[in-house]
């Protein structure tokens, strides 16, 4: 499933096309994906302006000239395409589910071979509350105390409370391990441990908040195109390989943890 780093490469491909843009034509190849389509989407989204392209954790998000918002998520294979209008109809490509035409002459297209992918339609004061989202980790509403608030009464292990949804908005499977390894810290330990008595973050707490957020930011950079320096993957599907850390040693292992793979090095995360 696409994380936030790819979420946002997808964001800064669509701004310059959709954001100023006026709508005028919408074409639905099917009643909907993970979940039906809003009723008279096409008409609600035809005649409108989209006054930004924005993103909220795995969420696209284009604020509308009505007072309405068009949320999209790419769900495990959704994609978008940037397509020039023609003077025939344009004929889908297999799987394609959405035309937006633009009236610039863009075609924005949604595909999404496995069909867990969002488009929906909601109303600007409730898109907080339907998205139920935590904070943005690259944004200055999160830090190690943000974290510490999160973890301070939490019995889950510490892989599982990062990807819950509602402690960081966007950071999913990949990113949660690579974090942890950056931080030296297990996925399996508990994520109160992070946090003092009276509910300040540990330093592992600002170590681990810092990671995200570079971790994080280099990603994005290396999917806008501008490579990171080091833009490999140091324990994300690299069980059995050696840990990349200078002087461990270890060995990289995979666990199962919530039905999903976590991947560690046990010498050196604690």
């Amino acid at each position: 499933m696409p994380e936030l780093p790819e979420v946002e490469a997808v964001r800064r491909e669509l701004e310059p096309v959709m954001s100023g843009a006026r709508i005028t034509g919408v074409v639905l190849y099917r009643d909907g994906l993970r979940r039906p389509f809003p009723e008279n989407l096409r008409e609600e989204l035809v005649g409108q302006t989209v006054l930004s392209m924005d993103r909220r954790g795995k969420y696209l998000l284009a604020p509308l000239s009505s007072g309405t918002t068009l949320v999209m998520h790419l769900g495990m294979s959704g994609s978008f395409r940037i397509e020039r209008a023609r003077t025939t109809a344009r004929q889908p490509e297999k799987h394609d589910h959405v035309d937006i035409s633009l009236a610039s002459g863009s075609i924005v297209v949604f595909n999404d071979p496995r069909r867990f992918g969002v488009v929906d339609l909601v109303e600007n004061s409730e898109v907080g509350e339907r998205l139920g989202l935590g904070p943005e980790p690259l944004s200055d509403d999160f830090n190690a105390t943000v974290l510490a608030r999160a973890c301070l009464r939490s019995r889950a292990p510490l892989k599982s409370t990062l990807m819950d949804q509602h402690v960081i908005a966007g950071l999913g499977n990949i990113y949660a391990s690579e974090a942890l390894h950056r931080a030296r810290l297990s996925p399996r330990r508990r994520a109160s441990t992070l946090v003092t008595a009276s509910g300040r973050p540990r330093a592992s707490a600002v170590a681990l908040a810092d990671s995200v957020k570079a971790l994080l930011l280099e990603a994005v950079a290396r999917q806008t195109g501008h490579p990171s320096r080091d833009s490999r993957f140091r324990v994300y599907d690299r069980a059995g390989s050696t840990c990349t850390r200078r002087g461990c040693g270890g060995t990289i292992v995979r666990i199962v943890q919530g039905g999903r793979s976590s991947f560690f090095c046990p010498r050196c995360q604690r």
